[in-house]
């Protein structure tokens, strides 16, 4: 069984366990955003019963990797947009304002949670989420060893093996076909999930340009109309 140690040292191990997310509820509730998306720094230090400035070292420290898994930082008018996004989301009934940030906000995903999870060292959480994916690997391991055995003793008896091996094979056929449909469907549904993302990114920038565009065109509305004005009162004189 790997050790804990091997995972936070090794970035290839902390890969093969980032799909796991679904362990971090299970050691504690992480409180999401209104959009059930991201979390930010100081939700993620409040999780791990540390303080921000620790989570900030780790992110600093493995700044390309936690950027590889969702971290992001938001500046200017995706700041803006963003908690624009948030207030139309916020349950004013929760009796506290939205808090925005000033100048730029940093916002983790469930992902990135359990990439710094796998690299925070003094946090007893994170020792839980570790100690969790540890033990999901080693049952893993179990289950591949007992197949090893079975195996093992089915080639003690080379005939036993080829009866079973006729009688399988339909079924593994069978299999083989379903899981080659299932394939396609799911290289279809990933090609309209890549296509709808793309859109909506273009959408996200035409709404940007538009919101730009709109507030020219407001400032040129208003500079005539003073301009407008002038000409109006040196008339009177």
């Amino acid at each position: 069984m790997p050790s804990e140690v091997t995972l936070l040292e090794s970035r290839t191990m902390r890969d093969e366990n980032l799909g796991r997310v679904d362990v971090l509820d299970k050691v504690k509730a992480l409180v999401m955003l209104p959009d059930g998306v991201h979390v930010r720094t100081e939700d993620v230090a409040r999780y791990f019963e540390v303080s921000t400035e620790v989570i900030k070292k780790v992110t600093q420290r493995h700044r390309d990797e936690v950027n590889e898994n969702g971290l992001q930082v938001l500046r200017g008018d995706d700041l803006h947009l963003f908690h624009r996004d948030m207030l139309s989301l916020w349950n004013v009934n929760q009796g506290e304002s939205y808090p925005q940030a000033a100048t730029q906000l940093t916002l983790y995903t469930r992902r990135t949670v359990l990439n710094v999870a796998m690299l925070l060292r003094d946090s007893d959480i994170a020792r839980c989420v570790r100690t969790y994916l540890l033990d999901a690997e080693e049952g893993w391991r179990k289950g591949y060893a007992s197949l090893d055995r079975r195996v093992a003793a089915a080639k003690a008896n080379l005939d036993t093996v080829g009866r079973a091996l006729q009688e399988l094979g339909p079924v593994i056929n069978g299999i083989s076909v379903r899981l080659d449909r299932l394939d396609r469907r799911l290289d279809a549904t990933n090609q309209v999930v890549g296509a709808i993302s793309n859109r909506l990114c273009d959408l996200s920038d035409d709404m940007r340009r538009m919101e730009r565009r709109m507030d020219r065109r407001m400032d040129d509305f208003v500079h005539q109309r003073r301009e407008l004005q002038r000409g109006q009162r040196r008339k009177r004189r």
